[in-house]
């Protein structure tokens, strides 16, 4: 969904490739986070941005929202809107200052569903780039408000990492989450070296057990020439040790096959990540309740702290 795969050549705008996607995907009832709108650093532009005035980049942009927005209006939960700009300035380089605000307010008109999303790399990978570090971010929030823009807001960290330093991602991801706004890991992955399977499983692991974070995605999408840094199966799609982690993970997390008996008055305690379970109840003495379900969701207090909660099933 990138503009320069959209619109190679002005003017001549190709959603054949995204459509075809997104149709696969809805299909298996996967959500899908819209990256992007506009990518701020400018080799990630259309090339043919880099040479417009600022009355036709101004244009060529407005259009450029209106008509991906629209194309896949209702079927997407984010939009990255402006890709990476705490790290760069394009479009606020010709269109001002405000630039970045005018395309978050616009976005958010246009489908008020789908959550604007900055999103941005090192700042929760490591503490060497002091361009986008955990303050510098919460800067460039500062300064979406302070030119207008006042509307719902996430927070996506990209995560592309080599070596993880689980206190200094636990101490960013405190400073991100005092800005009060979903955080969502976007573009996880390891680099490939010795100990990937063991980094993954701890930065995930780590990252999760945040009450801040409310989503997590890895960045890991399978070519015949390999993958961008990380993959999770061969080209047989034969799991590999990172994709042995992450199904070990999540079966964890889905308490998959996980079953209890009650204790003789009728109580079975258990702790789950919050969430929505499909619990099934099974009766040793009545039949009739052989195949029995209820749904039971598990959520936090309306203060975002921990609760202990009792749900009373009645069979």
């Amino acid at each position: 969904m990138k503009w320069y795969a959209n619109e190679k050549i002005q003017g001549k705008q190709d959603y054949n490739m995204a459509d075809a996607m997104l149709s696969f995907v809805h299909k298996h009832n996967i959500q899908v986070r819209g990256h992007n709108i506009f990518w701020n650093n400018p080799q990630n532009m259309p090339s043919w941005t880099r040479s417009l005035s600022p009355a036709q980049l101004s244009s060529a942009a407005s259009k450029r929202i209106n008509s991906v927005m629209n194309q896949y209006l209702g079927q997407l939960i984010h939009w990255d809107v402006v890709n990476e700009n705490v790290h760069f300035s394009f479009l606020e380089n010709i269109l001002g200052k405000n630039a970045s605000a005018i395309y978050y307010k616009k976005a958010n008109e246009i489908d008020s569903k789908a959550i604007p999303f900055l999103n941005d790399f090192n700042t929760i990978e490591h503490e060497f780039d002091g361009t986008s570090n955990p303050s510098k971010y919460l800067e460039k929030i500062r300064d979406l408000r302070s030119h207008g823009y006042n509307g719902p807001l996430g927070i996506g960290v990209q995560g592309h990492f080599v070596k993880p330093n689980l206190p200094y991602i636990r101490s960013s991801l405190d400073m991100l989450a005092s800005a009060g706004l979903p955080i969502w890991i976007t573009e996880l992955d390891v680099a490939n070296t010795t100990n990937q399977e063991v980094y993954l499983e701890e930065i995930i692991r780590e990252v999760h057990a945040h009450p801040g974070v409310k989503g997590i995605m890895i960045w890991a999408p399978w070519g015949p020439k390999g993958c961008y840094r990380m993959c999770l199966t061969d080209n047989n799609f034969k799991n590999l040790p990172t994709g042995d982690i992450v199904d070990k993970i999540i079966k964890e997390w889905s308490h998959q096959g996980f079953s209890g008996t009650t204790n003789e008055n009728g109580i079975f305690e258990t702790s789950l990540f919050h969430g929505e379970y499909q619990v099934e109840i099974k009766h040793h003495e009545k039949q009739t309740y052989a195949s029995m379900a209820q749904k039971v969701k598990v959520a936090a207090q309306k203060d975002g702290t921990r609760e202990n909660s009792h749900y009373t099933i009645f069979v």
